[in-house]
């Protein structure tokens, strides 16, 4: 869009940039931080008090990026899967790990600890550096940056793996199968089952393959550095004291993680553990929590057997498109008594110019990832709404809770609240 100023917007953006940067490098130094670098042992994160000029700078900085390139080039490097390929190979072949930290690797040496030859070493990790994923200090030396020293993390790894295997395949078959099957909404007709050449859904192949499905799971872990996912951030984002002695179902809540975080820091609640067989048989709440989290094999599409003030359902409604996501809804009521609370944690896709677009981007990059593997959404707030009012009328959506920065929201839904307040 064109700026509506006399001033031309690169310009504008420059000094925009020049002055958050100023004020931003203030706020560290008033508290004693160091200024961001590529060091490997740089902090991975800016402090919360500077995340509004974060904003503004990684915005402004991208734009003007964006302004200079040419067409061919913004094109380029948008669609270049390719920068996955020495990404995967510095995973799949543990490079990272060889590093020494705060020491340095040759090329021969890691040729010599994988099967590629030297040559090839250095293209490889010579493309990432070209993306400040690791260093070359000095000629023929390879050291880490703190990106590359993100990588030895073994769910960071896990991910990239999956990205890999999964993810690349099955992107490059999503539009392939929004051609062959329009408007399907069905977990069997994928770019994933397309990319494996199966008509079985990703849950379906998971469970068929245990190594593959131990990488996916471990994964999961790493969207705990998109703001708002982590774990420890849930008895945070949501006033959970409000709900006073409270029995929670935790719907397909896996082997109990959240539902033992948020005991922890709130005495009034019990929590019980739903998930399927494989999923909750070993799980086991800690010794201080015992009889407050309790588990129970239950699938997720079957009629709720137990009454209780709340239903809590996190990242669980995103994985399914909407004729599943009724069936979902629709099998919490026969449990349900007024005034109960169906509480969602999930994302809402924001309107453009909602939130700052360089987490719009990740925000809308998670959005495909969902259509590629699952052929599910992010959905919009209208979206919400209207899968709440097909379920049932009852349904009445009371508010929408967006913590700052948060890439989820909570959508606290009351069951038949006329009812409950007569």
């Amino acid at each position: 869009m064109a700026s509506s100023s006399t001033s031309p917007r690169m310009i504008e953006l420059a000094a925009k940039i020049s002055s958050s940067v100023a004020e931003l490098q203030s706020l560290l130094s008033a508290q004693g931080l160091p200024s961001p670098s590529f060091d490997e042992d740089s902090p991975e994160s800016l402090p919360a008090s500077a995340a509004k000029l974060q904003d503004v700078v990684l915005d402004a900085t991208a734009e003007l990026h964006e302004l200079l390139l040419e067409p061919m080039s913004a094109v380029f490097r948008f669609s270049a899967i390719s920068n996955l390929v020495s990404i995967d190979a510095i995973c799949r072949f543990g490079i990272a790990d060889m590093i020494p930290a705060g020491g340095q690797i040759s090329f021969a040496e890691i040729a010599e600890k994988t099967p590629l030859d030297e040559a090839l070493v250095r293209r490889l990790l010579r493309h990432s550096m070209a993306m400040r994923i690791l260093r070359e200090p000095e000629p023929g030396m390879v050291a880490h940056t703190k990106i590359s020293k993100f990588l030895t993390l073994p769910y960071i790894n896990a991910w990239v793996r999956v990205g890999a295997a999964d993810g690349w395949p099955a992107s490059a078959r999503m539009v392939d199968a929004m051609e062959k099957w329009p408007s399907s909404e069905s977990p069997n007709e994928t770019g994933f089952c397309l990319a494996n050449n199966t008509t079985k859904s990703i849950y379906e192949i998971l469970a068929e393959d245990p190594e593959r499905a131990m990488r996916f799971g471990a994964s999961m872990k790493s969207f705990d550095h998109f703001p708002g996912w982590a774990i420890a951030q849930v008895p945070k984002l949501y006033d959970w004291a409000s709900l006073g002695d409270a029995r929670v179902v935790d719907v397909g809540g896996s082997q109990g993680h959240v539902a033992i975080e948020v005991a922890k820091s709130f005495e009034g609640l019990t929590f019980l553990v739903q998930d399927m067989e494989m999923f909750v048989k070993d799980a086991q709440a800690p010794e201080e929590l015992a009889g407050r989290v309790e588990f129970m094999a239950h699938e997720i599409f079957a009629p709720q057997p137990v009454a209780a003030d709340v239903y809590f359902f996190r990242l669980i409604f995103h994985n399914w498109g909407d004729k599943k996501a009724l069936e979902i809804l629709r099998a919490q009521i026969p449990a349900l008594k007024p005034g109960a609370i169906i509480l969602i944690q999930d994302g809402i896709m924001p309107e453009p110019g909602h939130m700052p677009l360089w987490r719009e981007r990740d925000m809308r990059a998670v959005d495909m990832n969902m259509g590629c593997f699952f052929n599910s959404r992010e959905r919009h707030m209208d979206e919400w709404k209207s899968l709440l009012a097909k379920a049932d009328e009852r349904f009445v959506l009371k508010r929408v809770i967006e913590p700052e920065r948060s890439l989820l929201a909570f959508l606290e839904v009351v069951w038949d609240a006329p009812s409950a307040k007569s």
